[in-house]
């Protein structure tokens, strides 16, 4: 190659490098303005507390960029953003992480509170409202998940459980619209979230929610009529066909 050819060569290596690690700056400037400026959710399609999230966000008509973060595989945004727990979801509002999904939807209530307030107004009501969304995060989430996550006596145990978790739950909804009375709310948000997941509960489980719980069925046809619902939940056969895959890779298979 000639000195001159050589030397345009050069430069033109040189130009295209430098391009490249401007345009990878300018990226990099660009990305930390959206996140200092817009709403992102860190968040899995199958997870129960991820669909939560998006029910508020949608409540409350935000706008926000979804990031799909599987939990199996710890992302370094994922441990930035969750170094304590490394779990989804992660709601990141101006930059600052929001972590467990029930905080999120306080935390989205009181930021955006000019519309659609989901926790009551009432002190009472609100304390209630909180403490029945702890008792599903408490003591539903184990046995919803190890009815079909386990098998012999320890699904039977996990079956016997949830089955008298669902019969409260319906108790405490009575004859009520929604659980804070005839508005959709924190607590319908909370209980919801695990809606796409009752179909796998009812296969593994070989019981049916429609039977055994009609108020609690009603309830649930009332919430899916909400826009905001149906766009955040994830497609019950699709959940059912990755609760297998997860039942083998627990052992239950």
């Amino acid at each position: 190659m000639a000195r001159e050819d050589q030397s345009l060569y050069l430069q033109s290596t040189y130009s295209r490098k430098t391009l490249i690690i401007i345009s990878a700056q300018l990226k990099t400037v660009v990305d930390l303005k959206k996140m200092a400026d817009e709403v992102i959710l860190l968040d899995y399609w199958p997870s129960m507390f991820g669909m939560r999230t998006k029910m508020a966000l949608a409540e409350k008509g935000v706008s926000y960029e979804y990031i799909e973060t599987d939990p199996w595989i710890k992302t370094p945004l994922l441990i930035e953003m969750n170094p304590i727990h490394k779990k989804i979801p992660v709601l990141i509002h101006k930059g600052k992480p929001i972590c467990e999904s029930l905080i999120q939807l306080e935390y989205i209530d009181e930021v955006w509170s000019g519309t659609y307030p989901m926790l009551p107004s009432d002190p009472y009501q609100k304390a209630q409202a909180r403490f029945w969304a702890d008792f599903i995060d408490k003591k539903f989430y184990d046995p919803s998940w190890k009815v079909w996550g386990t098998n012999g006596e320890e699904q039977v145990a996990a079956k016997k459980e949830l089955l008298e978790h669902f019969k409260t739950l319906e108790t405490e909804l009575g004859d009520k619209t929604y659980y804070g009375g005839e508005v959709f709310g924190f607590l319908d948000i909370a209980l919801m979230g695990y809606y796409s997941w009752f179909k796998a509960m009812e296969k593994f489980g070989e019981f049916s929610i429609e039977t055994e719980f009609p108020k609690l069925t009603e309830w649930t046809k009332r919430c899916l009529e909400r826009e905001s619902v149906v766009k955040a939940l994830t497609d019950s056969d699709k959940i059912l066909e990755y609760a297998y895959v997860l039942r083998k890779k627990f052992g239950a298979e």
